[in-house]
């Protein structure tokens, strides 16, 4: 959906190539437990860092440089590290761009797309990031797939054109704090209703492919969401039209090369052999200070 967010001048390259983006958008989560660094990418804990009543967001300086003086590096990566990342991703894109290689443009767009919308889960934001430490283990998918698979097709995906965001840092910080936000109601509303649903209708077995699993039933799945507003909706709605406004954001900073003389693109084989190459060279590096304070 965040392609017919972009002007012009970039919707017809993404369009052409919409298809590869779709289906390489989950990338990230197939590496997540195979490539060393991967996983604190996705999430921020930003609740390990209150003590007391104090906002953990006043607490946690924005800059890398910052906050790896305050907490170091080692805390950081234990406790997630995707704001920081995604202005990395920004920063790759652009240089992408620069390099008018369509092939990196294309598979850093899908890895940038899955971040943001990683940050825009207000479950993305805390050490409670499946209800274990509440009784509440497995809200997580019923908040984050469960629901959209049963709601999705209502949703208004008219988010407006992309915007150029002067600093994609502060930006994502923005949202993972506006994640954060909801976080209460989130666990609040769904122990109400579990005291008042039995279990027997709180979940149900369904038939996935060959195999009978259980899950939350569409009864409990779909009184939640009610309860939660437009919640769920609304932080798709906002992460689509980040992610617009970043790869929009990264394309002006590299001067607004002409995607239409990018040539032709490699086949989704040659695509996927590159993208493996640059991750092995990428694999288990430090975060560099220096691209995180931009």
């Amino acid at each position: 959906m965040a392609v017919f967010t972009l002007p012009p001048e970039m919707i017809g390259f993404y369009k052409e190539n919409i298809e590869y983006i779709t289906a390489h958008a989950v990338d990230p989560d197939k590496r997540r437990y195979a490539t060393e660094g991967e996983a604190p990418r996705h999430y921020i804990d930003i609740d390990h860092y209150a003590h007391g009543d104090d906002d953990p967001f006043e607490a946690m300086p924005r800059k890398w440089y910052e906050a790896v003086e305050k907490y170091s590096e080692d805390t950081l990566q234990a406790y997630g590290i995707v704001p920081w990342h995604v202005a990395i991703m920004t920063k790759r894109l652009t240089k992408a761009f620069e390099d008018e290689d369509a092939n990196k443009i294309l598979y850093l767009s899908a890895d940038l797309g899955h971040y943001i919308a990683d940050a825009h889960v207000p479950l993305h934001t805390t050490e409670n990031y499946n209800g274990q430490l509440t009784g509440q283990k497995g809200i997580h998918g019923l908040w984050e797939s469960r629901i959209p698979e049963l709601t999705a097709e209502e949703y208004d995906y008219l988010v407006g054109r992309a915007i150029y965001i002067k600093s994609p840092l502060n930006a994502i910080w923005d949202a993972v704090e506006e994640s954060h936000s909801h976080l209460d109601s989130v666990l609040y509303i769904e122990k109400q209703l579990s005291r008042k649903m039995p279990s027997d209708q709180k979940y149900a077995f369904e038939q996935r492919g060959q195999s009978t699993v259980r899950q939350y039933s569409q009864q409990f799945a779909l009184a939640y969401y009610n309860r939660m507003g437009d919640m769920v909706e609304s932080r798709m709605r906002k992460a689509i039209v980040m992610v617009g406004c970043l790869w929009y954001t990264a394309w002006v900073n590299a001067g607004q090369p002409d995607l239409s003389t990018l040539g032709e693109k490699l086949s989704k084989e040659e695509i996927q052999a590159k993208k493996e190459e640059l991750e092995k060279l990428i694999e288990g590096q430090k975060i560099k200070g220096r691209e995180h304070d931009h």
